[in-house]
């Protein structure tokens, strides 16, 4: 049997246990990683609609800290999602979507680590597979494709709501249709969802297109400081506390930057690197397509695909840098 045919059945197998253990709970608890993005939120949103429209037991929730950033805010859902402190003391079966590695659960990890049974729903090919069941498919445009296979397998229906969260985490993940993982199948899915009503046009400029007037001028301050370095096709960014203080903006509002930086010509690699309040650097790295940024996010203990990938240093930004450069 070849490698692909094997990869198939595997996770094939794995989608059949998955759905066997959530129809058999009792209780689910769906958590997704830290600073949600849209596949994150979309992905778990889906499934807590679809299993509370089943009138099944299920509650939502993501670690601390407890924002949500701005433009997610049409999801239906939101005021669903439960707190950390809130979560009760049976979890139940848990599930956890577009979380690559427990350490990206926060301070929900000891919970997830507890559970009897852990389930874990991906499509990053640097998964850690750290659950007792993980369904992970690195061909998956989004993990909501996955979330949208295993709502089948569970003989869920599809609803309005499902289908909102759905799009939401497959329109972010696919950089709205532009990224390579954009298939003949991710637009028949995207047909499938749009069968009801969604307010596309209004959740795009939502998604993707409003900024407030303060992160305008953040990002104008942003690209002046970016460097180009043409020998190395790479270019970066920094956006530190200074800047985002002297702005009143907040690191989620800056989510974006790194999709205006890749659209550097000299660059096939571009680079975000923010300042958190301990000091601690985010690093995001896009790839146009020569470099595999899912190597290096890799090697410094982060994770992402081949086009997109980060991680977490713990060094200033300048050191950071070097690193990144050495690794390219």
């Amino acid at each position: 049997m070849s490698t692909v045919n094997s990869d198939v059945d595997d996770l094939d197998a794995a989608l059949d246990r998955a759905a066997k253990t959530i129809d058999s709970a009792e209780h689910v608890t769906l958590m997704c990683h830290i600073t949600p993005d849209g596949d994150a939120l979309g992905s778990m949103l889906a499934m807590h609609h679809a299993l509370l429209a089943a009138g099944r037991s299920s509650v939502a929730c993501f670690p601390d800290p407890f924002v949500i950033a701005p433009h997610y805010r049409q999801l239906p859902g939101l005021d669903l999602i439960t707190r950390p402190e809130d979560l009760g003391e049976d979890v139940g079966v848990v599930v956890t979507f577009d979380c690559g590695a427990l350490g990206r659960l926060g301070n929900l990890r000891p919970i997830a680590e507890a559970a009897a049974e852990l389930i874990v729903v991906d499509h990053h090919v640097s998964n850690e597979r750290y659950g007792t069941i993980n369904v992970i498919d690195p061909q998956a445009a989004a993990s909501g494709v996955v979330v949208r296979t295993l709502i089948d397998r569970l003989g869920l229906a599809l609803t309005h709501d499902v289908a909102f969260c759905l799009y939401t985490a497959l329109v972010c993940d696919t950089g709205r249709f532009q990224y390579e993982s954009t298939t003949p199948a991710v637009f028949g899915l995207a047909a499938e969802l749009l069968a009801f009503d969604l307010p596309v046009s209004q959740l795009s400029r939502t998604l993707f297109e409003e900024h407030s007037f303060a992160y305008l001028q953040l990002l104008g301050e942003a690209l002046a400081g970016a460097t180009l370095v043409p020998e190395q096709s790479f270019v970066w960014t920094a956006v530190t506390q200074d800047l985002l203080n002297r702005h009143e903006v907040t690191m989620d509002q800056v989510e974006g930057l790194i999709d205006i930086i890749r659209r550097t010509a000299e660059a096939d690699v571009a680079c975000v690197l923010k300042e958190d309040v301990d000091g601690t650097v985010k690093v995001s790295l896009r790839s146009v397509g020569a470099t595999d940024v899912e190597q290096i996010a890799t090697r410094h203990g982060g994770g992402g695909h081949r086009f997109a990938a980060g991680f977490t240093s713990q060094d200033p930004i300048d050191v950071t840098v070097s690193r990144i450069r050495a690794s390219l």
